[in-house]
Parts: C-alpha cells; structure tokens; sequence
C-alpha cells in the first residue's frame, strides 16, 4: 500500500497533533480593518465513527500563551486580565456534546466553548475529516477543519477602547477557525 492510500475507516480515536495544528482567529479592528492571530498549541482527543455520527466526540484545548498576532505588545496584551487572564485562565476548551451530518464530508459539531472560565454552547461547522491516509512514518492520520463565530463579550473578554471619531478599537464577533491533523492512537 502506498502512503497517501486510503485506509480502511471505522469507529476510531484520534488525538489532535500539535506540530501540524493551529486555531486562527480574526476580528475588526479600528472599525476599519481585520487583525488576525493564532494559538500554536492545539491539543485533544477526537472519536469518529462515520457510520454512526451522533457516537462521534471532540475534545479539544488551546494554550492561551501560545497567541500570537505578529506584535509582541498585542500579544501580552491580549494574555492580560483586559482579555484572556492567561495567568488565572491557561486554556481554552472546548466539549462536543452533538455530531450531526451536515451533507457530504461536513458536520455540525455542537458542544461547550470555555473562555476565561466561561463556557457558553458554540456550534462548529465542520469539514472532513478526510478519508485516512497511512504516512510515511506508518501512522494512520485524518486532517480537519471548523469554524465558529461567538461574540466575544460572551465570555467576559469586554476590554474595548471608545474611539474619538466613533466606534470602538476591537470588534465584538470573533470568527474562530480550526486547521487540525489528527492521528490515529494505538
């Protein structure tokens, strides 16, 4: 068998594989533009059963000190009581609690979103996960992607700035979007 052939699915574990994962994030900034950034570290544990969807779970947390937005000063600032409390509130988890099949190769993943010790219900649309491959290294691996939008206030990250011609320096609707490879456990 070649290593990019599909392999057999069935009911499976899979942890998340840091090096090859990441959570992206934008919001509006100054009313005017998007400012983007991600948490490097990205960890958990998925069960997927394509035959029997709703049998399907996903646990999944993120390191808050792994932020980063390109700018030092934002990135501390963001790690700060203003926003994510890093230092009281390391991780960001969250729990699914439904999978639905959501047309061919896409889920709808409801669960539990928990910020700065908040959790609040989110819905994940989610694509694939892909057909599994064997690698090169004689692991089996799935890659994934998802994406949600919550309002930010909602989990007690409400720091904003009024700004002298109007509106505010960072926007309240955070789109989240999930790039995961998953591997396959022993």
């Amino acid at each position: 068998m070649s290593s990019m052939s599909p392999v057999a699915s069935g009911a499976a574990t899979y942890t998340i594989e840091p090096a090859h994962s990441a959570a992206h994030f934008k919001v509006r900034h100054l009313m005017i533009s998007n400012v983007r950034g991600e948490f490097r570290k990205v960890s958990g544990t998925i069960t997927f059963d394509p035959a029997n969807p709703a049998a399907s779970s996903v646990v999944a947390e993120i390191d808050v000190n792994s932020i980063g937005t390109r700018e030092p000063d934002r990135d501390n600032h963001l790690k700060s009581a203003d926003f994510f409390d890093a230092a009281n509130f390391p991780t960001i988890r969250f729990q699914s609690k439904k999978v639905e099949p959501e047309g061919d190769g896409a889920y709808k993943v409801t669960g539990d979103l928990t910020i700065r010790g908040v959790t609040r219900e989110v819905v994940l649309q989610v694509e694939g996960p892909t057909a599994e491959i064997k690698d090169p290294w004689g692991y089996n691996r799935r890659g994934a992607e998802a994406v949600t939008k919550i309002n930010r206030k909602d989990f007690g990250l409400v720091w904003n700035q009024v700004l002298e011609a109007g509106g505010v320096a960072v926007g309240d609707e955070i789109e989240i979007s999930l790039e995961v490879e998953l591997v396959k456990a022993a």
